[in-house]
């Protein structure tokens, strides 16, 4: 019956979606890929909103339900029939009446299974579309028969973009710059390791005075023009490359260079992807407990293995799932890795223990963060990663130096997830 009822008001959402984007016009950027979804379309919602009123996906609202939940404007019921009925009258509001709608949308796009995106291009229609990284191995590979089959579902989204629409591409994915043969509207692209219209070099980890990081700085570069830039609170690529392609929708969007960098300087990164707090006994946690994959994985721990530290480089990691055929495989090969990152790697749930057995090894993250909590000393970084449903953020609660702020600094402390 749940399953019936949830089709039935996915179909009234979307239908009151359609309408209510034809009625108001506002101008969509969409973004996909497999890594940086959430972080690129917040840092897109940061460099517009200097401009415009704008709506964003919330909360990783990508799926069938989410999309129309933005759309329209309203949160996820979750299992309340009362409140989807509430959604549903909001959207007829909207229909009927004239709003104050936001002149511009920024969506982002995923797909778990094939004809997800397929589906939604046909309706659609994108001023902007985004592609961040695909990756060899991409999560949600498991109900697609292969990734390159992940990636043609992924590659619809640009059916969606406009004639007079653009492009904004990863250079440094050979997948995604690929794209670039079929393509008859403007691209704007942007990479750190290979050539691209926008580029970020010289880039370097931040120290505070108890010489553990605090954050990273570069150079943004664009049309001759070289700009630094300083990030609080972060590290890694993961959060260059959404800066670079905000810059690139900015630019699409005719916001002036100095703008997009002044707003640079508001923007808040979302929680769980290389977040750095203020750990117990004086270290540092490196929070990525969002969710995990084998690319964004690799990245995270270069990243760790690259710190100037004075104490152990610590790895917690969990499964990482939606993999497939491939789990196995990418589960040793991540633990190869983690071993020449790390002095002592721990792993969460039964798949990351493929990863070594020379690992301490875990059922649950709760455990893993009892453990840790036992080990930690002044100068350690630990590194926190796994996938969604493992809840590496438990362990991140039992080591960092402030639990009582959870809720303001980890992922997954609404409610629905505080009692799974």
């Amino acid at each position: 019956m749940k399953s019936i009822f949830k089709k039935i008001i996915i179909k009234i959402l979307l239908f009151e979606s359609r309408i209510i984007l034809k009625k108001y016009k506002p101008k969509i950027a969409t973004v996909t890929g497999n890594v940086g979804k959430t972080s690129t379309k917040d840092a897109i919602f940061t460099v517009l909103s200097s401009i415009h009123h704008i709506r964003k996906s919330e909360k990783s609202y990508n799926s069938e339900i989410g999309l129309p939940l933005t759309i329209i404007g309203c949160e996820n019921a979750w299992n309340d029939p009362f409140l989807w009925l509430r959604n549903i009258f909001h959207g007829l509001e909207l229909i009927i009446f004239k709003s104050n709608y936001p002149k511009c949308l920024v969506l982002e796009i995923g797909a778990d299974h094939p004809g997800d995106i397929e589906s939604i291009s046909k309706w659609l229609k994108s001023d902007i579309v985004v592609m961040t990284k695909i990756g060899d191995v991409p999560v949600h590979v498991e109900f697609f028969s292969s990734p390159e089959e992940l990636f043609k579902e992924k590659s619809y989204l640009i059916d969606s973009l406009k004639e007079n629409g653009t492009l904004v591409l990863l250079a440094d994915d050979k997948k995604v710059i690929g794209l670039l043969k079929n393509i008859k509207q403007k691209c704007i692209t942007f990479g750190i390791t290979e050539m691209a219209a926008i580029t970020a070099s010289d880039i370097t980890v931040l120290y505070d005075d108890h010489h553990l990081p605090s954050g990273m700085g570069f150079r943004l570069n664009y049309a001759g023009n070289s700009i630094p830039i300083k990030v609080d609170g972060v590290l890694g690529s993961t959060h260059i490359y959404p800066l670079l392609a905000g810059t690139g929708v900015g630019i699409s969007m005719e916001v002036s260079l100095p703008k997009i960098i002044e707003s640079f300087s508001d923007h808040k990164p979302p929680r769980g992807r290389m977040n750095i707090l203020a750990g117990i006994k004086g270290s540092a946690v490196v929070d990525d407990s969002y969710n995990s994959s084998p690319d964004a994985l690799r990245e995270g721990l270069v990243t760790l293995a690259n710190l100037q530290v004075s104490g152990k480089r610590i790895a917690v990691l969990g499964d990482m799932l939606e993999l497939g055929s491939f789990s196995a495989e990418e589960h040793r090969r991540a633990g190869i890795k983690a071993l020449q990152s790390c002095d002592i790697l721990i792993t969460v749930g039964p798949r990351a223990r493929l990863m070594s057995g020379k690992a301490v090894q875990f059922d649950s993250s709760f455990e893993a963060g009892e453990y840790v909590k036992s080990i930690i000393g002044q100068g350690d970084v630990v590194f926190v990663k796994g996938s969604q449903s493992i809840r590496m953020e438990r362990t991140v609660k039992e080591i960092m130096a402030e639990p009582h702020r959870a809720r303001e600094l980890l992922v997954r402390q609404e409610e629905e997830w505080l009692n799974r």
